[in-house]
């Protein structure tokens, strides 16, 4: 059965874009030493990424190539998009995508951008583990990481440390 796997920063005030959309805030970083929790190191043992919309649309309108061409991709989204950047499914249906997400058992799944989604996930219990960088930048408003939904948690804290310059990792796992 394959683990969904959130892996995402967030501003030490709780955003993960700044209030024009951007994540310039976050590129300054790009050069930090993560080690073992490298984000290359962290894609390699992805076999599905799995984001909403808003990040879809976020990742095609860059002028990179697409970079999920090794995994299987999918797209939350009731829209069709019309001329998809990379290779991609889209599904409307987040809890029969859940079903079949569990029945995979291939690699990790990652739940790429956002906090709306990830949240859709947590409140279904289908969210297993969350890795959060926290980045030693205030940002005064943007999106935030999670939105307030009235979900309550208490996952299982499994690690936590500083990371480079200043950043902190924290893991957690959901029951």
């Amino acid at each position: 059965m394959a683990r969904i796997l959130g892996y995402i920063a967030a501003s030490l005030d709780g955003f993960i874009v700044d209030d024009k959309g951007s994540l310039d805030w976050l590129f300054k970083y790009d050069d930090m030493d993560l080690g073992e929790h490298d984000y290359r190191v962290f894609i390699k043992r992805i076999r599905t990424v799995v984001m909403g919309r808003a990040t879809y649309d976020w990742i095609a309108a860059e002028s990179s190539p697409w970079a999920y061409g090794e995994q299987r991709t999918i797209v939350v989204t009731s829209r069709p998009i019309d001329a998809p950047k990379g290779a991609l499914e889209t599904r409307s249906d987040i809890d029969a995508l859940i079903k079949d997400l569990r029945e995979l058992d291939d690699g990790d799944v990652w739940m790429l951008g956002g906090g709306r989604l990830q949240m859709a996930f947590m409140e279904r219990g289908a969210l297993d583990e969350l890795e959060i960088y926290v980045i030693p930048e205030m940002l005064g408003g943007g999106e935030r990481l999670f939105p307030p939904t009235g979900f309550r948690a208490s996952p299982q804290l499994l690690s936590a440390g500083e990371i480079s310059k200043g950043c902190v990792r924290l893991h957690y796992r959901f029951a």
